[in-house]
């Protein structure tokens, strides 16, 4: 019986063996490429091609329902003017609708339960494919009702920065290159391929014209309202590791 015992005690050490053995068989191997890790930032400049306006009618009555009313019929009227000017029904939606009820403050400027009026805001928002009639249109939104520009900013449509994405990402991995083959030849190595490549997140900024956010604006003025899209940087990076020999 020890003889057999003795045997199957073998015989178990010789399969753990064998299944340790095939386990680290399966273990991969280092690396042993020669590694330079570089980024890279691109950057092109170029002009808006949108504009997205935000305008508001606000309106207060101590009756909510007439407030209600009242601040309706202006945006009616501002819509219409809107759409009259070309602005497809598509570029113009609302972004915010809120009834507010103003309350008294007490002797010690205290809030009190009781309310004075209601103020209602109705607020639109409109995008523009031709930055040219950006002063154009918020002249009209005013002498049709509105009464408040709450943001206003140039950007690019979604072809134009997919466009220029392109192109600063070409950029971004030029100079990726470009500092890896300084380096490889500072240290006496050549690159030989590329190992990995992450591409980060693409900036597209928005040109605010903050002259007029949050502004109350009245209609009549003789002078056209000014606004000037000027230029924006669209940039983008990159990340790269070469195999260098």
């Amino acid at each position: 019986m020890r003889g057999k015992a003795a045997l199957l005690g073998i015989a178990l050490m010789v399969l753990c063996a064998a299944v340790i053995g095939n386990v680290t068989a399966q273990l991969p191997e280092e690396s042993r490429d020669k590694l330079i890790h570089v980024s890279g930032t691109g950057k092109v400049t170029t002009t808006p091609d949108q504009a997205v306006i935000v305008f508001a009618v606000e309106t207060e009555n101590t009756d909510v329902a007439t407030a209600q009313q009242q601040n309706a019929q202006r945006m009616d009227a501002v819509v219409n003017a809107l759409k009259n000017a070309g602005i497809p029904e598509k570029d113009i939606r609302t972004a915010a609708y809120n009834i507010i009820p103003i309350t008294e403050s007490d002797s010690k400027g205290l809030t009190t339960a009781r309310v004075k009026y209601y103020r209602v805001i109705n607020t639109l928002e409109v995008t523009l494919n031709d930055v040219g009639r950006a002063g154009e249109i918020v002249d009209l939104a005013v002498e049709n009702g509105a009464n408040r520009v709450n943001r206003f900013s140039f950007t690019l449509s979604d072809a134009k920065q997919q466009e220029f994405r392109s192109q600063a990402l070409t950029a971004a991995v030029t100079q990726a290159r470009g500092d890896a083959d300084a380096v490889a030849a500072a240290i006496g190595k050549t690159i030989v391929d590329v190992k990995e490549v992450n591409v980060g997140n693409n900036y597209v900024p928005l040109a605010y014209d903050s002259r007029y956010s949050g502004m109350e604006m009245t209609a009549g003025s003789a002078v056209p309202t000014p606004l000037e899209a000027g230029e924006i940087d669209v940039t983008a990076t990159v990340s790269i590791t070469y195999v260098i020999s």
